[in-house]
């Protein structure tokens, strides 16, 4: 797919392009989404990913889940999450239920414990609460650009270790039973450690982002305290809010984001009101760094039940 499309092409493909903010997001109108959209379309839709990082589609209530799987499928060959169970009647749909524990309010790279992370989500809404429960995102391309040439260049030579096997209570201080049990049986039922650069290549593109996140455990070759000092530092100019988009979910929106070039965060602000989201994910590249390496996972083990 081509990496950029001019305003004739993007008006041809019959998409009205919003920008939200200056640096990501934008609402898209004039398309209703289907698995036999031009492949004009498609391509319009892949080039606003590659400049807007996360696209918005509102009024797409008319998916189903077969639908949407066979939607994402035009962007190319769809995965499954590692270890949790796709939905029951479908191949590779995630079911992101909150009352189920599927609450992602720590900031993230979908998947990144493995090697080759999906390049493409899509995160359709099916129920939502009617007070809170939006999604952040956030641009790491941006966020590498804003560092003080120093800092990139102490970035660009830096690799970590990205695991599902994380400090869970650190993260929430007192866990819900359900979530703490789905986590232990589900989420690390096989613990993946893999190594990617901090600094990651675009392979359309060309640009240089940030691989960090939740799954990020240490920065390889530092100490510990150091690791998690360099961790803190970069993850902060992700965060900035100049580089972050706040979407207000309503049922049959879809969001689509370029996985290798963004972060994001579930807000945990909705209490025990109902939120029901589909997810799909397409499979990526290995990330490779400045210096031409890739990424390798180097340990997958099965837990014992």
């Amino acid at each position: 797919m081509s990496a950029t499309l001019d305003k004739f092409d993007l008006q041809a493909a019959g998409l009205d392009v919003r920008p939200i903010n200056g640096r990501i997001g934008a609402e898209v109108h004039g398309v209703r989404l289907s698995a036999d959209l031009p492949e004009a379309t498609i391509e319009a839709i892949d080039a606003g990913l590659l400049h807007h990082r996360v696209l918005f589609f509102r009024d797409q209530q008319h998916l189903s889940e077969a639908e949407q799987e066979t939607f994402a499928s035009r962007f190319g060959a769809l995965i499954s999450h590692p270890t949790i169970p796709s939905l029951e009647g479908t191949e590779h749909i995630l079911d992101v239920d909150g009352s189920k524990g599927g609450r992602a309010s720590a900031w993230h790279t979908d998947i990144t414990f493995i090697s080759d992370y999906p390049k493409i989500s899509l995160l359709r809404a099916v129920v939502v609460p009617d007070i809170g429960g939006d999604t952040a995102f956030a641009n790491t391309v941006a966020a590498y650009n804003d560092l003080a040439p120093p800092l990139r260049e102490l970035a660009e030579k830096l690799w970590a270790l990205h695991t599902n096997e994380y400090d869970y209570a650190a993260t929430r201080p007192d866990p819900n039973p359900v979530v703490l049990k789905r986590y232990e049986d589900e989420f690390i039922s096989t613990v993946y450690e893999t190594e990617h650069p901090l600094v990651r290549v675009h392979p359309v593109t060309g640009e240089r982002s940030l691989i960090l996140g939740q799954f990020a455990k240490k920065i390889l070759g530092v100490p510990g305290a150091d690791s998690q000092l360099l961790l803190r530092l970069f993850e902060q100019h992700i965060l900035r809010p100049e580089n972050q988009v706040r979407w207000r979910w309503q049922a049959g929106d879809l969001a689509v984001w370029d996985n290798r070039t963004t972060q994001h965060r579930a807000i945990d602000d909705y209490g025990d009101r109902p939120r029901i989201m589909r997810r799909s994910t397409v499979r990526g590249e290995v990330p490779v760094s400045v210096d031409g390496r890739s990424s390798v996972t180097r340990i997958r083990t099965q837990r014992a039940a």
